[in-house]
């Protein structure tokens, strides 16, 4: 399949990512918006093992990338039957990590959670993990099955298979946390076990719909593939520093939040709050930052690195413009969008301060990270380790000296986020520009 430089055509790969690529986000927004209705602790500790779970789900999502890497590259290279022994090696690894990540949740939260300081939130914490934990199983082969679909440019799927994963775990969510609908009250436990029920019903039926997916045959899909040794390697090549890119990345903002945990329940709620905001304002980034991946891989199969450059630029402008859009909304109303987390007026007068600091780090998240998916796409993953390596150091730095040293507030430590996306871009724009991406081989 040959894709095209036009808005068009980005936005027809890209949108229906912008819901598929944000499925943890959904849960995760979800599962917040309810428990900032229930209690603070449990707010408080959301805001922590949310992260935490995010972070673990991440893995997955990162190996899902080398896969949709590599299947964009023989669809460019229109070497179709190749498809389906990658999307086997995907699926195969991601079970193996579902295996090995279960066991460090089951096994080691109650270790890893230890230097919470406050009883409740560690309880609430090891509450939620328990029902949430098996739920890793679904995320990893769904992440798989939505890496394949990304690959071949056949996104429409992905927005009603979310839409089944939201309404799901909406109702559930209600239902548990509150005990509604005759089902028993369980709190942030019921968060947890609301959302592995909505992630094996979204699983099941995007089952159902590659058994129907008459395009599917293409790809050798219902043939039991041979085990093909260099395929293998190559996407732990590809996928091993995407994985270290998300453990460093949002393993980081685990600290974060471990640390703000420590100030108290207010600011660890606040810390939340602004939380939920900019993971509602960053799903059209994820969208296009999934969709450059392909384009990019796609091109470069197709012989055509003129158009990488050109592509990347056209997606940046669209998620610059399409999130700014979004985020003016919250100026315009900024209390009635802040009761989306909580409506505690102390939680959402603190978290106010921080929204001229949010919408600084959208402005420029919006574009670092197209440019730096543009040299994941590529091939390049093991260079954007390198970058995320040294962009964390100066992250963790910082929030460790704004928060711990001078003790300064939410806003000093959000802005930590501002500086690290400003090293991205500034490395990332480097890197295209140098074509060092162009004697890559994936």
């Amino acid at each position: 399949m040959k894709l095209k430089t036009t808005y068009k055509d980005i936005l027809a790969i890209s949108t229906p990512i912008m819901l598929g690529s944000a499925a943890q986000n959904v849960i995760t927004l979800t599962d917040g918006i309810f428990l900032g209705r229930y209690g603070t602790v449990e707010f408080g500790a959301i805001g922590f093992v949310g992260v935490f779970y995010l972070t673990i789900a991440s893995i997955g999502y990162g190996f899902s990338k080398g896969g949709q890497i590599m299947i964009a590259r023989r669809m460019g290279e229109e070497n179709e039957e190749k498809v389906g022994i990658t999307a086997y090696s995907m699926f195969f690894m991601e079970i193996a990590l579902a295996i090995l990540m279960f066991s460090l949740m089951f096994f080691g939260a109650d270790w890893m959670f230890s230097f919470l300081e406050s009883k409740e939130t560690h309880a609430a914490c090891l509450d939620y993990l328990k029902y949430r934990a098996p739920g890793i199983f679904f995320s990893y082969t769904g992440v798989a099955i939505i890496a394949l679909y990304t690959g071949v440019a056949r996104t429409s799927f992905i927005i009603y298979d979310t839409i089944v994963l939201g309404i799901v775990n909406i109702v559930l969510n209600y239902g548990l946390i509150f005990g509604a609908f005759g089902l028993p009250e369980m709190g942030i436990g019921g968060a947890g076990l609301a959302s592995t029920i909505a992630e094996i019903a979204a699983f099941v039926v995007f089952i159902i719909y590659i058994f129907f997916d008459k395009e599917a045959r293409r790809y050798n899909l219902f043939k039991w593939p041979s085990i093909d040794t260099q395929i293998i390697k190559t996407q732990l090549k590809l996928s091993v520093p995407i994985v270290a890119q998300f453990v460093v990345g949002l393993g980081s903002w685990v600290i974060f939040f471990g640390f703000v945990a420590n100030l108290g329940e207010l600011q660890a709620a606040a810390a939340n709050n602004v939380r939920i905001l900019y993971l509602c304002l960053s799903i059209p980034c994820w969208g296009f930052a999934s969709g450059i991946n392909t384009l990019v891989s796609n091109f470069i199969g197709q012989q055509k690195d003129e158009l990488v450059i050109p592509i990347i630029w056209k997606t940046a402008k669209l998620c610059f413009g399409m999130t700014m859009f979004f985020t003016m909304f919250i100026f315009i109303f900024p209390d009635q969008v802040l009761q989306i987390g909580t409506p505690d007026p102390e939680v959402i007068a603190l978290a106010k301060s921080t929204l001229w600091v949010l919408a600084t780090i959208l402005a420029i998240f919006s574009v670092g990270a197209i440019f730096f998916n543009g040299i994941v796409g590529a091939g390049a993953t093991m260079f954007g380790l390198k970058m995320q390596f040294f962009s964390v150091i100066f992250y963790l730095a910082y929030i460790y000296t704004v928060l711990i040293v001078l003790s300064g507030g939410l806003k000093l430590a959000w802005s930590a986020e501002i500086f690290y996306w400003i090293i991205m871009l500034v490395s990332s724009v480097w890197y295209i520009r140098s074509k060092k991406w162009k004697s890559i081989n994936v």
